[in-house]
């Protein structure tokens, strides 16, 4: 008779209800907080229908899950969750530089080798606007040297003509016999 009064206990027991399990679906995380947008998913419940590729399967009722906009990446400015400590500057040109001895000393050494290059590029211009000028000077000199020699080309050439002038005259007044040239008489 022992065994007996525990079998109702049994029944006691399994009449019990379980908890059902619920699944809730996370929050959605803000927008404003993540770098990324969530993928948006629609559920639709169909019922049965034949499948349109083979007449010979039915598909009893269930949820299709579809996936209507996937994750993108959030591209719209200000900083993810509002703390603009941890984000880098948005433009380097309006960053402060990092400072430390050896970025220094890298610094001041390319300014002084910018300020060298800038004096040898002065240098280097006078030389040419020196050069230019005398190169100028040269052009000239040339200019008036070949005129030169053309006014002295055409002076020796008519003295060459009073030469020549000058000479064919005193031939002429030369003659070949004893007498006189002009005569002497009254």
């Amino acid at each position: 008779m022992k065994p007996y009064y525990l079998i109702p206990l049994l029944f006691l027991s399994a009449c019990s209800t379980t908890p059902k399990l619920v699944l809730q679906p996370q929050p959605q995380p803000l927008v404003a907080d993540t770098v990324r947008y969530p993928e948006i998913v629609h559920a639709y419940h169909i019922g049965r229908y034949a499948d349109p590729n083979d007449d010979l399967i039915m598909h009893e009722q269930h949820v299709v899950y579809r996936v209507e906009e996937n994750t993108r990446w959030d591209l719209h400015p200000g900083p993810a969750g509002g703390n603009l400590s941890m984000l880098p500057p948005r433009d380097a040109a309006f960053a402060q530089a990092p400072v430390n001895d050896a970025i220094l000393a890298e610094v001041n050494s390319q300014r002084l080798a910018t300020i060298q290059i800038m004096m040898q590029a002065r240098t280097l211009s006078a030389a040419l606007a020196q050069f230019q000028a005398a190169l100028q000077q040269t052009r000239t000199n040339f200019q008036e040297t070949a005129l030169l020699r053309v006014t002295v080309n055409e002076m020796k050439k008519r003295l060459d003509a009073l030469a020549n002038a000058q000479a064919q005259p005193a031939a002429q007044s030369i003659s070949t016999t004893n007498e006189p040239a002009e005569s002497l008489s009254p």
